[in-house]
């Protein structure tokens, strides 16, 4: 394609999103809602139909939606900039900025080179060191794209170390395996920790307005049994369905410990980053016996990782990524829970609801969760997708029978693993998607094949779990 073709078919994408906003902003109002109701949709459509086809990035999405809801006079200022304040917005970007003491110090690096050169003498092991590691550092990474960063230079050493590369078919697929598994215990632990993505602490606001409050503890419970279940299995489900080649992998280990001797011992940031990163674990998980905030706790962490100069001001500065999240998310979260407060969510549901009629609740429930996770397909960022259906989805359970804990849950873990559909389905599926060791095929029947299986896990074993104890 040349240049001035590109140029077209991008201003034509850019224009997409307006000319939909002003189709339904024009469109005759569906009897039972607001003007206002259904402005604000045209303005959120846009928004997350601009991120879908690549339009516009999310940040700018966000900002161009929350201002045009303000100058429109469609929503009140107050209630677009209350999401700069709500407790979930600043839990995920606190946590960001917490978890670049774990990056910084080393200590990340240094959990996985200690599991490699525990679990590492053969390929299978070396995958379950990757989805172990990933599991062990999640709670203190609200985002998959940073435990990605912290995984991708591993694994990528861990496959040239066994002459695996991309650019010899023979040899990639010892890569390709490694690479994906990266990409699947990303999506899983993401699943078993509250704080372990953002888009967790979204959908549990979401699933308070339906009266279900689940803190880290409560969380951690319902998640611990399907998700550890998709974390033992999914290794050896991927090594069937995409055989490495190579199954011995004897110096794995042995690079794991000289890499180990060259870090040294636990550095004093190391220690501090340890110790504040466990209370700081602790106090979630027993956020609910003791009335702390998530947040708070978060707040508390960064606020003695500062002071004790493991992060400096400027580490602080550096962290444009973390502003950028915290506007649009702030933003896009108020806009959806204006969405539901004027009585927009509430129509879809009725009307979804209306579809589903007549079918058991055990039956709706399988078939929300389905398409839940099959229009992932249209999304390119998990949050973006919570914001937008979760609460319809949730709604529509809770009005055909579904148990509210069980249908919150259900919707919520899916929304992890649903991000290897595609390898668009979240952004640190690029870290892995480009090194190379992929085709495109391989990639789109790998994610499916690991999300229906994820699926199947969460939805059998998942869902008695819940029951009992949720």
């Amino acid at each position: 394609m040349n240049a001035p073709d590109s140029r077209l078919r991008q201003t034509l994408k850019a224009l997409a999103p307006f000319a939909l906003a002003l189709a339904i902003w024009f469109a005759p109002i569906p009897e039972g809602l607001t003007r206002e109701a259904w402005h604000l949709f045209a303005i959120f459509a846009a928004a997350i139909f601009s991120v879908i086809i690549n339009a516009f990035p999310l940040l700018t999405a966000a900002l161009l939606a929350g201002a045009f809801a303000v100058l429109s006079e469609t929503v009140d200022p107050g209630k677009v900039f209350a999401g700069f304040a709500n407790q979930s917005v600043l839990l995920v970007v606190i946590a960001f900025l917490v978890a670049q003491a774990v990056v910084k110090c080393g200590l990340g690096r240094r959990i996985a080179l200690c599991v490699v050169a525990l679990f590492g003498r053969s390929t299978l092991g070396l995958a379950y060191s990757i989805f172990l590691t990933d599991a062990l550092i999640a709670p203190g990474f609200p985002s998959n794209t940073a435990r990605g960063g912290v995984l991708f230079p591993i694994i990528l050493s861990l496959a040239q170390g066994a002459g695996s590369r991309p650019e010899e078919e023979s040899g990639r697929r010892l890569g390709g395996y490694l690479m994906f598994c990266g990409m699947a215990s990303l999506s899983v632990s993401s699943a078993l920790w509250l704080t372990a993505t953002s888009a967790n602490p979204i959908g549990v606001s979401l699933a308070a307005e339906k009266g279900l409050q689940v803190n880290f503890g409560t969380w951690l419970l319902v998640a611990s049994v399907p998700a550890l279940c998709a974390i033992a299995l999914l290794p050896i489900f991927l090594y069937r369905v995409f055989p490495p080649g190579v199954t011995a992998t004897p110096d794995a280990p042995h690079a794991a410990r000289a890499a180990l001797r060259e870090m040294g011992p636990l550095a004093r940031d190391e220690w501090i980053t340890a110790i504040i990163f466990g209370l700081m674990i602790f106090a979630w998980i027993f956020a609910g016996t003791f009335n702390l905030s998530l947040a708070g706790v978060a707040i508390a962490g960064l606020g003695l990782l500062l002071a004790f100069g493991v992060l400096t001001l400027d580490d602080i500065y550096l962290q444009g990524s973390t502003l950028a999240t915290f506007l649009w998310l702030a933003v896009l979260f108020a806009l959806s829970g204006q969405l539901n407060e004027m009585g927009f969510m509430g129509y879809v549901g009725e009307r979804l609801a209306f579809m589903l009629a007549g079918l058991a609740w055990p039956a709706a429930y399988v078939v929300l969760l389905l398409l839940y996770v099959a229009m992932h397909y249209m999304f390119v960022s998990q949050s973006a997708q919570v914001l937008a259906l979760l609460g319809v989805f949730l709604d529509v359970g809770v009005k055909t029978g579904v148990p509210v804990s069980l249908m919150a849950f259900a919707l919520l873990f899916a929304s992890s693993y649903f991000s290897t559909l595609t390898p668009q389905g979240g952004s640190q599926n690029v870290i892995f998607v480009a090194s190379g060791y992929l085709t495109q095929g391989e990639l789109y029947r790998l994610g499916l094949l690991t999300t229906v299986f994820c699926t199947l896990v969460f939805l059998l074993i998942g869902t008695p779990w819940v029951l009992w104890v949720g």
